[in-house]
């Protein structure tokens, strides 16, 4: 392997469509949906992206691609694979092409979380419609309260500070450098305009740094690493009394520990 992440756009669309003749060919699906860069969102492909795919199997077929990935080394030998979740798998292909893939029939889906989808093949005798743009997680879209978003900060500082006062830096840092920056990241749309870039609906992370740019710059003063959360609860909190108000006791005891 180069060490690099050599693959194009090109290279990606072109797997992509090997796959679906591949599936085609087997006689056993239904359709290949591309997701994520490689779905309805091809404007964020890159040479940096990976292959998101689902395969639709006919009914009963959902073993032969679920269990074995025989059919997927027919394209090209991979180079590591594990069953990440009961219906799919990642995966790394000798040429370092990375997948992300599930495996569902068509039943199924109406209980699956996707969006975005794009139609890379589909059986023709189907008439089944696969590309879907709003079968998102349950929480998607649900803006929890301010105040709800703000109680959690506080808490998860609070109580990170005591852990690490007795030592316990691994948790602390989770609370503190973990949870509660999570609940800053679900609190930006409500103190910030949200830039041009696209959401995730299943990763606030993703496309913060374009989406938030003055709220990004703040980040490495929220997250110094494992020896520094006193230091990241203190800006955190600094960055909360200049956006919203704060209980003033709590806001007192959680300096007092920093």
């Amino acid at each position: 392997m180069s060490g690099t992440m050599s693959t194009s756009p090109e290279a990606l669309l072109a797997r992509l469509n090997e796959i679906a003749q591949t599936v085609s060919s087997s006689g056993r699906g239904l359709a290949l949906l591309g997701l994520g860069s490689v779905g309805q969102d091809l404007a964020r492909l890159d040479n940096y992206s990976e292959l998101d795919f689902f395969v639709i199997a006919r009914a009963g077929q959902k073993p032969y691609f679920r269990d074995s990935l025989a059919w997927l080394e027919e394209v090209q030998a991979i180079s590591f694979s594990f069953m990440n979740t009961a219906d799919g798998h990642k995966l790394l292909f000798a040429d370092e092409i990375f997948c992300e893939m599930a495996v569902f029939e068509a039943d199924e889906l109406a209980n699956i979380p996707y969006t975005g989808a794009r139609v890379i093949w589909q059986d023709e005798g189907s008439d089944r419609v696969f590309a879907v743009h709003n079968n998102l997680p349950p929480a998607a879209g649900q803006s929890r309260p301010v105040e709800w978003l703000v109680g959690e900060i506080l808490s998860n500082l609070y109580v990170g500070l005591g852990r690490y006062q007795r030592g316990e830096k691994l948790t602390a840092a989770r609370f503190i450098q973990g949870h509660a920056v999570d609940r800053l990241l679900e609190l930006a749309p409500h103190i910030a305009e949200a830039g041009p870039g696209q959401g995730d609906p299943f990763d606030l992370d993703r496309r913060f740094e374009q989406r938030y740019p003055q709220l990004a710059a703040a980040l490495p003063q929220f997250l110094p690493g494992y020896d520094h959360s006193p230091r990241a609860a203190r800006a955190i909190l600094n960055f909360l009394e200049r956006e919203l108000p704060l209980n003033e006791a709590m806001k007192e005891a959680i300096l007092a520990l920093c």
